[in-house]
């Protein structure tokens, strides 16, 4: 089969490598697409835990080829998606019911073979069932999951009003989900204005866009928005270090900020203690999901979080180095897939 594969850090090949029979208990899928997020372009650089070799890869949907013995809750021809994370059920973090922060964490296209390829191998307890939605919803199945862990970290207050950093398509479902899951009032500020149109057509109640080159006015122009006295919750999605600097003093005393973009392991922020001490504010962070997968899917088939529009380009496998550039430096960008 043809896979993206990487032999080490940024350096890899599109190829043709066996394809993948399943053992007893996996299914074989059939990749009809998989997402490329900001994720791949810190595997890419050999960040967010990844081992080589390597084929990358993890926000996937695709039809069941092909079962392992033992294997009866999936039929022929059903389309699936992927929980990525595979925790090692036995250390401290399992047993204590948190094995998201398993320290031997496995993670579908990250140590673990992945989704950039025409066929994968994962064991049938992480796959579920997304008959009935569309190819391109099922394909964001494992982002809403990963908003749907955030909003279940954030535990919102009902009538909490929230500032979400970032219009990008997980901080997009995040803002959707918050605006079903108690708060009054979803704020959501990004520097592009195109994202920003999407998340209003996406019901979003109030936008803003902001300069990145002037982030003090920005936080004036929020503080005014709010009130004067700012937000209950105030979420990063951006992953700039730069931008979640003005999460705490945009924040309401007695609320939340949550850490929800993925960063860079040497990045970060100044942040006032006496102010966090003063006004007893609480610092969170989300990442990724484990047990989100049911939720998502739920949402996502009743319309509590949507995708319409969030495409805007695909790729073939062979020009995965396209793609990544894409991502990389193109503002027209709001979500790529591959489909080999």
């Amino acid at each position: 089969m043809k896979a993206v594969f990487y032999d080490s850090a940024r350096s890899f090949s599109v190829r043709q490598i066996p394809t993948p029979r399943p053992e007893a208990g996996e299914v074989l899928i059939k990749v009809i697409q998989t997402g490329i997020c900001g994720t791949d372009l810190h595997i890419h650089e050999g960040d967010f835990n990844a081992e080589f070799p390597l084929v990358p890869g993890h926000e996937v949907v695709g039809t069941v080829a092909e079962l392992g013995a033992g294997v009866t809750q999936f039929a022929l021809g059903g389309r699936v998606s992927v929980n990525p994370n595979i925790s090692c059920g036995i250390c401290h973090a399992c047993r204590t019911g948190r094995p998201l922060l398993c320290g031997a964490l496995k993670g579908l296209g990250t140590n673990w073979p992945g989704a950039f390829a025409e066929y994968l191998t994962v064991p049938a307890e992480y796959c579920f069932a997304v008959d009935g939605l569309p190819d391109d919803t099922a394909v964001f199945t494992e982002p809403a999951a990963c908003a749907m862990h955030g909003l279940e970290t954030l535990q919102v207050r009902p009538g909490s009003t929230a500032l979400v950093f970032g219009a990008g398509p997980t901080g997009l479902l995040l803002s959707q989900l918050l605006t079903h899951g108690g708060a009054a009032k979803v704020t959501v500020a990004a520097s592009s204005a195109f994202k920003l149109d999407r998340a209003e057509q996406l019901g979003i109640d109030e936008t803003y866009l902001m300069d990145r080159d002037a982030l003090n006015e920005s936080q004036r122009a929020l503080m005014e928005r709010s009130g004067g006295d700012g937000y209950d919750i105030v979420v990063d999605a951006t992953g700039s270090a730069a931008v979640s600097e003005r999460t705490v003093p945009l924040t309401r005393s007695g609320g939340t900020v949550m850490f929800y973009g993925v960063t860079a392991p040497d990045d970060r922020v100044s942040l006032s203690p006496f102010d966090i001490f003063r006004r007893e504010i609480t610092i969170k962070g989300s990442f990724a999901e484990i047990s989100s997968f049911p939720a998502a899917i739920q949402a996502l088939r009743t319309g509590r979080a949507r995708t319409d529009g969030l495409i805007t380009h695909r790729f073939g496998l062979d020009d995965y180095a396209h793609a990544l550039e894409a991502l990389r430096t193109d503002r027209s960008v709001h979500k790529i897939v591959i489909v080999p």
